[in-house]
């Protein structure tokens, strides 16, 4: 099966392509969005990026990971230059997953992460069949909580010093949204109507 690509209202998320390597080594490179991720690396060295980019398509294909591109536009031939990057880390087995994005720093704040990161929700409830999409943010990025929660996820937790990152343990802000969840607030926006 091949990666999907998925379109919403100024957004285009599509695989990504070894040409989009050094664009992806620019943007995760900097220092503020490492800060706000787990697994970005800094500093974000030579290499990383194609070797990233090609880990993508075997992980969909073993059904552990799906990563796309995010782009502006709405046309997918058009290959836009990529802002960012979303996924989801995948357990089938338990029907559920991680979700994860990151954008470079000159598209923050435009509302192209709770796009995108909609995008993909709604293909993980509808096309894979997902019951559960959980997220995590480090206390320091509400902006990111902020995310989830327009996505309608819940908070549940605090999972304190959690992960090491850069030297230094870190809480970790634990989201989640349930596939009935998504079901009781169609009804109830449909009953308003």
């Amino acid at each position: 099966m091949s990666l999907p690509t998925l379109t919403t209202r100024r957004l285009v998320l599509r695989p990504f392509i070894l040409e989009d390597a050094a664009t992806v080594q620019r943007l995760a490179g900097a220092y503020e969005i490492a800060a706000t991720t787990l697994n970005i690396p800094h500093p974000y060295e030579d290499g990383m990026a194609e070797a990233w980019i090609v880990s993508h398509g075997p992980a969909w294909e073993a059904q552990s990971d799906l990563t796309l591109a995010v782009t502006l536009g709405t046309e997918a031939q058009d290959l836009q230059p990529v802002i960012g990057a979303v996924g989801l880390g995948l357990s089938l087995r338990h029907r559920r997953a991680e979700l994860g994005y990151w954008l470079g720093l000159p598209y923050w704040n435009q509302g192209y992460t709770t796009e995108a990161a909609g995008a993909l929700v709604n293909f993980g409830f509808e096309t894979l069949a997902l019951n559960r999409i959980e997220a995590g943010h480090y206390p320091g990025n509400p902006a990111s909580g902020r995310v989830m929660q327009k996505l309608g996820m819940q908070q549940e937790g605090i999972l304190r010093q959690h992960t090491r990152r850069f030297g230094k343990f870190e809480d970790r802000v634990v989201h989640g949204l349930l596939a009935s969840d998504r079901l009781r607030a169609v009804d109830a926006d449909t009953r308003r109507q």
